[in-house]
């Protein structure tokens, strides 16, 4: 197992342990994984994501944490979060990560997950420039979204 994977392994048994909610401190994860800190860092940044169904929050200073949320999709306040979260852009696979998370959380149908990835695709974008794609994407994804939790 390489280090990225023995770190996200001990990162997801945290979760797992203290049911969806971690707070972490970087230095002292390294020194029980024996890696540095910059290596937490990555695979946080990589792993734990919104797209992937992770909250991320960070706290700087000598006290500082890394607290990490495992999203429950069952929750419409959840979704409402997410919808918010996506931001004023998103491209095409960001919007399909999400999508498929939302789907293997039994949020999403398989009708509703292949409706809205139809939608997303940058086919039905074309001759716009990617940030009007990003754009008018985030908005649609929205929308489909607040229906698709009523």
């Amino acid at each position: 197992m390489n280090m990225t994977d023995l770190i996200a392994a001990q990162i997801n048994e945290m979760l797992r342990q203290s049911g969806g909610t971690v707070k972490i401190q970087r230095n002292e994860l390294a020194g029980k994984i024996g890696c540095v800190p910059s290596q937490i860092n990555y695979v946080i940044t990589n792993r734990y994501t919104l797209e992937n169904g992770y909250l991320v929050e960070s706290r700087r200073g000598g006290g500082g944490f890394i607290q990490i949320v495992k999203l429950d999709y069952d929750n419409k306040e959840t979704i409402f979060h997410l919808i918010n979260s996506i931001g004023s852009e998103i491209d095409e696979t960001s919007a399909r990560v999400i999508l498929e998370n939302l789907t293997s959380d039994k949020i999403l149908t398989t009708g509703q997950y292949k409706l809205i990835l139809a939608a997303m695709s940058d086919q039905n974008f074309k001759g716009l420039s990617d940030p009007a794609k990003r754009t008018i994407r985030a908005n649609l994804m929205k929308m489909m979204l607040l229906t698709c939790a009523k």
